[in-house]
């Protein structure tokens, strides 16, 4: 009988799992003995009662082409991803202190902007940036919670360590998947979670709702949250309509709610209208309020930015936190720790390289086959170079890009993208991974165990992207039995 995983392929990455054909890994082991005797149509039948799940759950993301927009069943792996929970606890101490010093960065720089004033960050970094607001200044927020929902992406390089690649501060996605993806698990493989301490995730919603609440400006026991999505036809309307319904809360779309004369924010309803607290926005600041940012938008509320600016409601996440979602940005992040917190970063930056700064660009323009090229402000995985995969002409391209805007562009190393052991067609074999953990911070600060696993279903592809043909794994957190 076919027993693939005492055939698994180990090559020149780190595998997180198996540290050798036969050798799991010590968080892993557990599982891995459960399997062991697994032939490849057992594995096949459980991918086809995951698939049969979802399709039954409706769980669906929607992809953009020429031909519009396409509804497809989400893409998940039965393969989980196990982490140690004892590295985890480092890892989130460190998503939690990161978070923190970002808040800072952002209220600082609408406000004394001392950390400009310090020579830590160059202000035409700040001022250039597409996502600073300077209808922002002089706001100062309960908590100091701008940025209060983060998905911050990890990976791990070939040495096992975990970094941050880049932080997603201004209307971060995915959670929704990463709460679906482990109730695909259980339907599937109940009884692992009977068998291996794996720590729960469930209770997201719960403190999304309570991290919501606590940025409530009005004193009602009970804060009216609502979610405001931008509709049906958005990409990420199924994770809206998700965690409204989960908090019990009310999803709205921008011509449910009104701002009136008294600057607070009303939602319509068949009684009349209702006194809103605070708005889970889905929705980016230029859309948010046609009478300070985009004219022509449907999308948003008129009036909303003066309702927030005279403290009559709370926004998650607050208009002009993006300044901080920037690449560039991102760089400096070590840094913004060390000048806010005076700690050193407990989770390190990927290594980056500015195109803004002579030096840098002219390693990058002498370095592009060998280097990943990102734009400033880009998301979803579009309008990245991968130098060892690319064309002359595609080099080619971005070398004059890089030069008309270099304010624009960052690189970083091709990172050696660990691997997890992943079911494709008839055999198991490793695929690169990274990983999407969300961190709230309101009145108390919370990192979920785990994240969303994506995963490059394409044999040697670092591109893990839903809309690029990636897919995406159950991510468990694990006590090991040596812990």
């Amino acid at each position: 009988m076919n027993k693939p995983l005492l055939n698994y392929p180990i090559n020149s990455f780190y595998d997180e799992t198996m540290e050798a054909p036969d050798t799991p890994r010590a968080c892993a082991r557990q599982f891995i003995d459960q399997l062991q005797d697994y032939s490849i149509k057992d594995f096949v039948e459980l991918q086809s009662n995951a698939n049969t799940t979802i399709a039954e759950m409706g769980i669906s993301f929607t992809v953009y082409s020429d031909k519009g927009n396409i509804d497809r069943l989400w893409p998940f792996d039965v393969f989980p991803r196990i982490i140690d929970a004892d590295e985890w606890e480092t890892v989130s101490k460190g998503l939690k202190q990161r978070l923190t010093a970002l808040n800072m960065f952002i209220e600082d720089l609408y406000n004394d902007q001392r950390i400009i004033k310090a020579g830590i960050v160059p202000e035409e970094v700040v001022l250039s940036s597409k996502d600073y607001r300077p209808e922002c200044k002089g706001m100062k927020l309960k908590h100091g919670a701008w940025a209060s929902i983060c998905g911050s992406d990890l990976v791990r390089g070939g040495d096992g360590t975990i970094y941050v690649l880049e932080d997603n501060l201004r209307v971060p996605s995915g959670v929704s998947y990463m709460l679906e993806n482990r109730a695909v698990m259980k339907q599937v493989m109940p009884e692992v979670f009977h068998d291996i301490n794996i720590m729960p995730i469930d209770h997201y919603p719960t403190n999304l709702l309570s991290m919501l609440s606590s940025l409530s400006p009005n004193e009602s026991p009970i804060p009216e949250v609502v979610v405001l999505t931008p509709g049906i036809f958005n990409s990420a309307y199924y994770e809206h309509a998700y965690l409204a319904h989960e908090m019990g809360a009310e999803l709205v779309e921008g011509s449910d709610l009104v701002v009136l004369e008294d600057d607070c924010v009303y939602m319509k309803n068949i009684d009349g209208l209702k006194k809103v607290d605070v708005i889970y926005r889905r929705i980016d600041d230029a859309f948010i309020d046609p009478e300070v940012f985009r004219e022509d938008s449907a999308l948003g509320v008129r009036g909303l930015m003066r309702a927030w600016k005279a403290g009559n409601v709370a926004i998650a996440n607050a208009p002009g936190c993006g300044v901080a979602d920037d690449k560039v940005v991102y760089s400096y992040v070590p840094d913004i720790i060390r000048f806010y917190l005076d700690e050193e970063p407990l989770v390190q930056n990927v290594p980056s390289y500015l195109c803004s700064v002579e030096k840098d660009r002219q390693y990058v323009l002498e370095h592009l086959n060998e280097l990943v090229v990102k734009p400033a402000n880009e998301s979803g995985g579009y309008g990245l170079l991968i130098g060892p995969k690319a064309s002359e002409e595609e080099i080619e391209q971005f070398r004059q890009l890089i030069q008309e805007n270099p304010r624009n562009y960052i690189a970083q190393p091709t990172l050696s993208l660990s691997t997890v052991p992943t079911l494709c067609d008839d055999a198991v074999e490793p695929r690169h991974v990274d990983l999407r953990p969300f961190i709230l911070q309101g009145q108390k600060s919370y990192v979920t165990a785990g994240g969303l696993t994506r995963v490059a279903l394409t044999k040697g592809s670092l591109v893990v992207n839903s809309s690029q043909g990636g897919g995406s794994k159950d991510t468990w957190i694990v006590k090991s039995e040596e812990g």
